[in-house]
């Protein structure tokens, strides 16, 4: 046989090869892809969280049947702004959408930086999971905006999903426990964020409910350098509580410093943006000791029990640190993405979106839940902690 005459005949064998090859056995390679704030003293919080995602997939091997998964762990914040910028966040959504082997984008982490992404995610039919934005406007009607959340939505179709409780439960639960701390009048401050200004409304909601004084209702300066002035008049007021609605990267650290250095010995409360060691950190532990209240949706990763037990021990092991609040977040919404690619019907958007919008009865580390038509987790137990010697510690179980 001549030279010529082989390689047509290997080149015929090899097709050969192709055309009878079963059509189920291609190989299809996807991408998740997260957005979260590693500038600054949000690093830690939203590595812990990429940390979590990661373990996710290695739990699969970064397979599910033929599909291969990769991840990206992208940054939505910036230098200049110390903390997620809406202009990176922005791009990472653009940068998503052009990328089609993109089928789930994990994150934001902040309520903010979700009305930027949500309506160009949703225009492109990409699923979004966020493991902590928490504002209900995003997904809940009649609870933000009055545009809320049908202008996140220009398909009419829920492409968001989240798997922590939204803040409507937060601020009654915030509320009932400061009732039960024997709380009658209280001094209410935000960031003038979405999330900060929020969950502050909805404690006041929730205050005035059970039919405390409300002494005040104000924003703060996240990038003051200190509020004595503020905490003198706060003083003045002689409040049970000073509610502050805002996060570590919007200075309740040095608002607290600085209460406690006016004299102000009242009882402290911040929502779970401040559930991170930063916070801590930035305010002083004894600041902190004794009189800070922090609330969070669920329960911290130590008090978690079966597979949420199973992924704390898993996480220090790996990592050898104590995960941070939110990170069995990141590894739930990273597994429940899975779930819904192992089941999609198309290993495409569309497939994995319609997938995961029918969860049910998912069995995670966070316990059992699904999600309702909302986009919201089914979930709504959260909890009261306390800091201790410089760490938190569980206080009791909010419901």
């Amino acid at each position: 046989m001549k030279p010529l005459d082989l390689t047509k005949s290997l080149l015929s064998a090899v097709a050969a090869l192709f055309l009878c090859a079963p059509v189920g056995q291609a190989e299809t390679s996807l991408k998740i892809v997260s957005s979260l704030p590693k500038t600054g003293s949000s690093n830690a919080q939203a590595t812990s969280i990429s940390n979590g995602i990661r373990l996710a997939l290695k739990e699969v091997n970064s397979r599910v049947g033929d599909v291969t998964l990769q991840y990206e762990d992208w940054d939505d914040s910036s230098p200049a702004r110390g903390s997620w910028d809406p202009a990176v966040e922005a791009a990472n959504a653009d940068k998503a959408i052009q990328d089609q082997s993109v089928v789930a984008y994990v994150g934001p982490y902040n309520s903010g930086a979700a009305k930027i992404s949500m309506p160009k995610l949703n225009q492109a039919g990409l699923l979004m999971v966020s493991p902590a934005a928490s504002w209900p406007g995003l997904t809940k009607p009649g609870l933000g905006e009055p545009n809320e959340p049908s202008i996140y939505r220009p398909t009419n179709k829920v492409t968001f999903f989240r798997v922590v409780p939204a803040d409507d439960l937060q601020g009654d639960v915030g509320a009932k426990w400061a009732q039960e701390l024997g709380v009658t009048s209280v001094y209410i401050l935000h960031d003038g964020e979405l999330y900060g200004k929020g969950v502050a409304t909805m404690f006041k909601k929730a205050g005035t409910a059970r039919n405390f004084s409300i002494l005040g209702f104000d924003k703060i300066d996240p990038k003051a350098s200190n509020y004595r002035s503020l905490a003198v008049k706060i003083k003045q007021t002689r409040p049970d509580l000073v509610y502050f609605g805002g996060t570590t990267q919007t200075n309740a650290g040095q608002l607290i410093k600085d209460l406690r250095a006016t004299g102000i010995t009242s009882k402290f409360m911040v929502p779970d943006g401040c559930y991170e060691t930063a916070f801590i950190e930035s305010a002083g532990a004894e600041a902190v000791q004794g009189n800070t209240y922090i609330t969070f949706g669920g329960v911290p990763a130590n008090q978690l029990k079966g597979l949420g037990q199973k992924f704390y021990e898993t996480y220090k092991a790996t990592y050898g640190s104590e995960p941070e609040g939110y990170a069995a977040y990141g590894y739930e919404a990273a597994k429940v993405v899975i779930d819904a690619i192992g089941k999609a019907n198309t290993k495409d958007r569309a497939g994995i979106l319609a997938s995961i919008a029918n969860t049910k009865d998912f069995q995670g580390a966070l316990g059992t839940w699904s999600f309702d038509s909302n986009g919201d987790t089914t979930l709504r137990t959260m909890s009261g902690n306390m800091v201790e010697n410089g760490e938190f510690k569980l206080s009791k179980v909010l419901e």
